[in-house]
């Protein structure tokens, strides 16, 4: 995607120091207003209007960032984190429908989660990308659980820990031993670690705060009600085997494989990508029409 000069870009070389330049100038971007991300998001989709993708991209850049810090525990380097995130925001402001009633940031987080998740799969020697979906749920959730239990000691799990993180995670306790000291031997970094020499600022200090405005709160928590009764009502065009492939592939926290949906219903996994496609596409065509039936309504 093609978004013109005014992206800001990590700088290839300058390590730490051009790092600190570039947080600092991303800071300079403006947050927009729903209005404002509104007719911008229009003008890309129907026009490819590149300046308004840049200032998409250019306004969530600080978002990137945030979420780029959350994975920094895994031993890669910051900047690369957050240049793997900025490719997954700009897949996301390409594939925005700003008519969903959506905020970008919301839709993009998941964009920028899977390119940086991804990445990290492709860098670390330990987790290849054909490793199961069950080693990389435990791969992203070991430190998660870890820190749930209180097991902030080093060395291996106790037992019983290493038993529940298990029953858990889905996954054999072999699995939970093996990942755990590989992942030691990538160490962690401290939060509070100095950005520079000097001593001054440390790395919690670019933990942005992207909590919005009290009334945008109010305002997206109103949207969002209206989203998720939209959302129940659409549900009810799909019969009982659609709703649950849909809820299963697309809209739970931890979604099914093709594979494992499969075994369920005794079919292959092009039949079950099938109908988890046809009934996405029943839900959209029931959301567009019950979405446009409120219009009318509230017009009214």
């Amino acid at each position: 995607m093609a978004t013109g000069r005014n992206v800001a870009t990590i700088p290839a070389t300058g390590g730490e120091a051009g790092l600190n330049r570039y947080l600092a100038e991303i800071k300079k971007f403006p947050i927009l207003t729903p209005e404002e991300e509104y007719m911008l998001a229009k003008r890309w989709a129907e026009h490819q209007d590149t300046d308004a993708a840049a200032k998409l991209v250019n306004s969530h850049l600080r978002l990137v960032a945030k979420i780029a810090m959350g994975y920094r525990g895994y031993g890669l380097p910051v900047s690369e984190l957050i240049s793997e995130g900025n490719i997954g925001l700009m897949q996301g402001v390409k594939k925005f429908e700003p008519e969903r009633g959506f905020r970008l940031a919301t839709y993009a987080m998941w964009w920028i989660r899977a390119s940086i998740q991804e990445f990290i799969l492709r860098s670390w020697s330990l987790v290849k990308m054909g490793t199961t979906a069950a080693q990389k749920k435990l791969f992203f959730n070991l430190r998660r659980m870890k820190n749930r239990i209180e097991a902030f000691e080093e060395g291996d799990l106790k037992p019983e820990d290493v038993a529940k993180i298990a029953k858990d995670l889905g996954v054999t306790e072999e699995d939970v031993i093996s990942m755990n000291r590989r992942m030691a031997m990538g160490g962690d970094t401290s939060l509070n670690v100095p950005l520079r020499e000097d001593g001054e600022g440390t790395w919690q200090d670019w933990l942005v705060d992207a909590e919005p405005l009290q009334d945008e709160r109010v305002a997206d928590a109103q949207e969002s009600r209206v989203r998720h009764e939209l959302l129940v009502e659409a549900m009810e065009s799909l019969n009982d085997r659609e709703k649950h492939i849909l809820t299963e592939r697309r809209l739970s926290d931890d979604p099914k494989t093709l594979e494992e949906l499969s075994q369920v219903y005794n079919v292959s996994r092009e039949r079950i990508r099938q109908i988890e496609v046809r009934a996405f596409e029943k839900l959209q065509k029931a959301l567009m029409s019950l979405a446009g039936e409120r219009r009318l309504l509230t017009a009214g």
